[in-house]
């Protein structure tokens, strides 16, 4: 049974950081491209970034704005997200995904979440 497990998610000042944690389980990780996704309310899920199995080429959404890092452990199974320099608007569900190269986001493995809140 897969399961992605996010962690690391709370109430935090803007300008503050955060670090969240993914912990995989049930898939041979170092298979997987890793993906944080996020969803504020109201609004839908989108894109915050990507690393591949290798740690390399990874993929940032625009609104990162050089504010974010992630990173993996393949030995750990782990994937992170370093959030620095967080605003209000960055408040939003932040995901935990897992996919197989050339597949798509929609069709991989999600975690439940974990709550991300910046007060202003």
């Amino acid at each position: 049974q897969v399961q992605l497990v996010e962690s690391g998610g709370g109430l935090v000042q803007a300008g503050g950081s955060l670090r969240l944690s993914c912990a995989a389980s049930g898939i041979i990780f170092s298979w997987y491209v890793m993906g944080w996704f996020r969803q504020a309310p109201g609004k839908e899920r989108e894109f915050v970034a990507s690393i591949p199995w290798s740690g390399r080429s990874t993929d940032y959404a625009d609104f990162v704005e050089g504010r974010f890092a992630v990173s993996r452990d393949n030995a750990k199974n782990a994937v992170y997200l370093q959030m620095n320099m967080l605003k209000s608007e960055d408040t939003a569900v932040y995901y935990c995904e897992a996919r197989q190269p050339g597949s798509s986001w929609e069709r991989g493995y999600w975690g439940q979440g974990t709550q991300v809140t910046v007060s202003s």
